[in-house]
């Protein structure tokens, strides 16, 4: 997992795609080019039997130039990133900062790969790739761009409840106080608590507990352990803040309304 924080202070976590969906994205990519221009070849041969040589070797070097250099910057530029490789393979290429890659980008990718790819036959790709922990080729190191997966399963949500014997004692319980980066750390901890060993699980459970229990009075019950007290925390503080904000589309609604009835003069 890739993480990158973006200006406006926001992480996003990102998925550089393995070296062997990129080997395998490329080699559609190379046959589907490939097949392009051996067609575009046919029919030039067969459209283009009165041409003499020098016209004959213009109209082939263009097409090498359109299938193997135009079409790939043209459908990374359009598609932002993708190509038909890319897609069967679930990659997309996104610049260093997560972001999606513009033309220059594309034309900087394109004009390398026919270096890199064709030139040699795809062995200067695959050397440069194999020594960097991005699996970047060489036109992604002059481009500043790497490749991600873009299909990931998504986790599935994890449902959060006030434990039963705890629900009289989150709703009287102060939790306005705690700060907006240990709630999301409780948080974070409860939907990957399942995929955490035990020991770990139980000693970060103990440490974050033990943070929030600074800004939330009063503690809780005797013998409440530290999964069920965040549970707790988390989901009093959910509820607590949907429900605020509930109340205030409701205020704001009403006062929309009762405007809307005010006579005003013109």
């Amino acid at each position: 997992m890739s993480q990158i924080i973006t200006g406006e202070a926001v992480v996003l976590e990102l998925r550089p795609a393995s070296f062997a969906a990129r080997a395998l994205g490329l080699v559609i990519d190379v046959v589907v080019h490939v097949v392009l221009l051996v067609l575009i070849m046919i029919g030039l041969s067969a459209a283009g039997a009165d041409l003499d040589d020098a016209a004959a070797r213009a109209l082939g070097l263009a097409a090498v130039v359109f299938c193997l250099v135009v079409v790939p910057v043209g459908v990374e530029t359009l598609s932002r990133g993708r190509s038909l490789g890319k897609l069967a393979t679930g990659l997309r290429v996104v610049r260093e900062d997560g972001g999606a890659i513009r033309f220059r980008h594309a034309v900087i990718r394109g004009l390398t790969g026919f270096l890199e790819i064709y030139l040699t036959f795809g062995g200067l790709a695959l050397a440069v790739a194999l020594f960097n922990d991005k699996s970047r080729r060489l036109g992604d190191l002059l481009a500043g761009t790497y490749a991600v997966r873009s299909r990931v399963p998504a986790d599935a949500a994890v449902r959060v409840f006030v434990p039963p014997y705890l629900q009289s004692w989150a709703a009287a319980a102060d939790i306005g106080r705690i700060p907006d980066a240990t709630a999301r750390r409780a948080a974070q901890f409860i939907r990957q608590a399942g995929r955490m060993a035990p020991l770990s699980r139980t000693g970060m459970a103990q440490a974050i507990a033990e943070e929030l229990s600074a800004h939330v009075a009063p503690a809780p019950p005797a013998g409440t352990g530290p999964d069920d007290y965040l549970a707790a925390v988390v989901a009093e503080r959910r509820n607590r803040e949907y429900t605020r904000l509930t109340q205030s589309r409701r205020r704001n609604t009403e006062t929309g309304q009762r405007l809307q009835r005010l006579p005003f003069a013109e």
